[in-house]
C-alpha cells in the first residue's frame, strides 16, 4: 500500500467506506450507516411525521366547517409539504444532523469531510428526499439502489449536498498526531503552511506512521519525495542536519497547533519538570540523497 492511498473502514453494509478526512488531515475511523440502521431511522422519522399530520388534520377539521373546500384543500396541501419537508430540514439544520429518528439509532449527517451540516446541506437532502426518494415516487428504490451502490451508502440527497450519515456510537479510532521536535518548534513557527492542503497532509502523516513497515529503500524514495513536495508547498529551506521524519513532524505539527488554536484558546504555559522527557525518536531515519546538505547528524 503506497502512501497516496488511505485506509478505509469496513461498514456495516459489508462494503469498503472512504475515509473521513478533517482539517487537521486526520482520517477518522467512523462507520457509514448501513440500509438496514438507516431504514429503521426513516420508518420511525416517518411515524412521527404520519402523527403530526395527523394532529394538524383534527385541527383542521374544525376549520373545514366553516371554510370552503378550496381553501381547505390548499391548506391541507401546505401543511403536508411543510411536515414531509420542514420536519427533516428544521431538525437537520438544529441538531447538526439529526432527525428523532436518527438521534433514536445514534446516526448523524456530516459533511464529506466530517463537518456539521448547514441549512442548505439539511435543504438539498430534504428536497430530493421528499421529490425523489421518501416518500417520492420511488417509494424508497432509488435511495436503497444508490446507498448499496456507493462506498459509503449515500443516496442522492447525500451526493448532492455532499454528506454522508455516520454511526456516531462507534468508537472513533485516530492514530496519535506526530509531535513538535523541540528543536525545530521555533523554526516551524514562522512557516508558511497555507500551501500545504489536506491530501498532502494526510499523506505525511501515514507516512510517519508506516514508514517503519516499509523496505528501506522504499522508505528512503517515498519520503524523499514527500519533504520536497512539503518544501516546494512552504517555501521554506531545511535546515541543514534535520532527518527528514522530523522536518515532516515539525511541519504537521505546526499544521495541526495553528488548526487547534483557530477553536481554542491557547493552554497556560506549564512550568518545566524536573526531569526533561525522552527526546521523539522513531527507530528509523530517513536521510535525502547525498550532496544535497540535508543528512541526519552524526
Amino acid at each position: 500500500m503506497s502512501t497516496g492511498q488511505t485506509k478505509r473502514v469496513t461498514t456495516s453494509g459489508g462494503y469498503l467506506g472512504a475515509p473521513i478526512i478533517t482539517g487537521e488531515a486526520v482520517a477518522l475511523d467512523l462507520r457509514p450507516a448501513g440500509v438496514a440502521t438507516r431504514a429503521l431511522a426513516v420508518a420511525i422519522d416517518l411515524v412521527a411525521q404520519a402523527t403530526l399530520l395527523f394532529v394538524a388534520s383534527l385541527l383542521l377539521f374544525r376549520f373545514a366547517l366553516s371554510a370552503n373546500s378550496a381553501a381547505y384543500a390548499a391548506i391541507s396541501l401546505a401543511l403536508t409539504v411543510l411536515v414531509l419537508l420542514g420536519y427533516p430540514v428544521l431538525f437537520e439544520t438544529l441538531t447538526r444532523g439529526r432527525t428523532p429518528g436518527k438521534m433514536a439509532l445514534g446516526l448523524r449527517v456530516v459533511r464529506d469531510d466530517g463537518g456539521p451540516i448547514r441549512f442548505r446541506h439539511a435543504l438539498v437532502r430534504g428536497l430530493i428526499g421528499v421529490v425523489l426518494e421518501k416518500p417520492g415516487f420511488s417509494f424508497g428504490a432509488i435511495a436503497v439502489i444508490t446507498m448499496l451502490a456507493s462506498r459509503n451508502g449515500k443516496r442522492v440527497g447525500d451526493m448532492a449536498a455532499g454528506t454522508v450519515v455516520l454511526l456516531e456510537r462507534v468508537p472513533v479510532r485516530v492514530a496519535p498526531p506526530p509531535p513538535m521536535p523541540p528543536a525545530l518548534a521555533m523554526w516551524a513557527s514562522g512557516l508558511d503552511l497555507s500551501g500545504v492542503g489536506d491530501e498532502l497532509a494526510l499523506r505525511a502523516r501515514q507516512f510517519l506512521t508506516r514508514a517503519p513497515e516499509f523496505d528501506p529503500a522504499v522508505r528512503d524514495r517515498i519520503g524523499a519525495e514527500l519533504v520536497a513536495e512539503v518544501g516546494l508547498r512552504t517555501s521554506a529551506p531545511i535546515p541543514p542536519g534535520v532527518p527528514g521524519w522530523a522536518y515532516l513532524s515539525a511541519v504537521l505539527a505546526e499544521r495541526r497547533n495553528r488548526e487547534m488554536s483557530r477553536v481554542a484558546p491557547a493552554p497556560a504555559p506549564v512550568p518545566p519538570s524536573p526531569t526533561a522527557p525522552a527526546p521523539y525518536a522513531p527507530a528509523w531515519e530517513m536521510p535525502r540523497p547525498p550532496g544535497d546538505g540535508f543528512a541526519p547528524p552524526g
